[in-house]
């Protein structure tokens, strides 16, 4: 059921909004690979701006 998972995350992300705002958190930050664009569509509709680059190197 993606619909459902959806609202779960949803509803998981706004309660974790509503505890860092309770505790006076000025910033929430989420880290997701550049391949998930359902991912990023979910966060950017809740809210969040994609701001930063990550770089890694597998050895």
């Amino acid at each position: 059921m993606p619909e459902a998972r959806g609202l779960i995350g949803e509803r998981l992300i706004q309660r974790a909004i509503s505890i860092a705002k309770e505790h006076g958190a000025a910033l929430l930050q989420f880290t997701t690979d550049k391949t998930r664009p359902d991912t990023h569509r979910f966060y950017e509709r809740l809210g969040f701006i994609a701001s930063h680059e990550g770089m890694k190197m597998a050895l």
